[in-house]
């Protein structure tokens, strides 16, 4: 079974068919998903899923695009929400400087104040980071938050390693699959599989032999491949383990 760390089943681009495709996954050969707030709008669609569905789990939080309409009330209705069954982890949070639409300062500020939670109340993150790989480390060291996943992987194998020493998660996802993925395939040789998650981002990130369409996770079966095919060990071994290990980070 697949364990699917990271999705996105509440973006609008599932409106037309979202029932019908998350009860058919099982068939599929996926086991858990996380789907992965962005906004508070979405840490509330996330739960609502959470709670329909007996093996999808939530993250809350906001992403670092959505921070700068960010408040302290919201940090507190965070810590409550927390308390839910289904809420496994903060995020997805962290620093996006590719796109910078909210401001740097803004980033920093609500990124630290959603690591103070995560440490708190004792959850893992969720951590997203583009074009800011160092900053991004430095400021989860900085926090002491020692639990949780760089989703979707883009730095270096030495930047991989810290993180791992630090008892973080590499998440690894369709983009494994790309042509120029010459850094994640360095990093997934690098990496002992025991401290990688496997995911979708979906509906982004489609992998290879489907990119530019609608991602989902029954596709994880290509990062799956992919993984074995680098590490050079069956699928099922892949599999076995990141299941595994995503049921260890997220305590399911």
């Amino acid at each position: 079974m697949y364990f699917d760390s990271h999705a996105h089943y509440d973006d609008e681009r599932f409106n037309k068919d979202r029932e019908y495709l998350l009860e058919a996954l099982p068939q599929q050969g996926v086991g858990l998903v996380v789907n992965a707030a962005a906004d508070m709008q979405s840490t509330y669609t996330s739960l609502e899923l959470a709670k329909k569905y007996d093996y999808i789990y939530c993250s809350i939080g906001v992403h670092p695009h959505e921070v700068k309409e960010l408040e302290e009330k919201d940090i507190e209705i965070l810590r409550k929400l927390s308390g839910e069954e289904k809420v496994v982890a903060i995020g997805e949070i962290g620093l996006d400087y590719y796109y910078d639409f909210s401001p740097r300062e803004e980033q920093r500020k609500w990124f630290k104040r959603q690591l103070e939670l995560a440490k708190e109340i004792e959850l893992p993150v969720i951590i997203h980071s583009r074009d800011a790989c160092q900053e991004t480390f430095d400021i989860i060291k900085e926090s002491g938050v020692m639990q949780g996943v760089i989703h979707c992987f883009s730095g270096s194998k030495e930047l991989a390693r810290e993180y791992v020493k630090r008892g973080f998660y590499i998440g690894i996802g369709g983009s494994l699959t790309f042509k120029n993925a010459k850094k994640t395939v360095e990093v997934v040789k690098e990496i002992d599989l025991n401290q990688i998650l496997i995911e979708t981002d979906a509906p982004y990130l489609t992998p290879i032999p489907y990119r530019g369409e609608r991602n989902d996770s029954s596709y994880l079966k290509y990062v799956i491949q992919k993984i074995a095919e680098i590490k050079g060990i069956s699928t099922e071994e892949v599999e076995s383990i990141t299941y595994a290990n995503a049921r260890k980070m997220f305590k399911i």
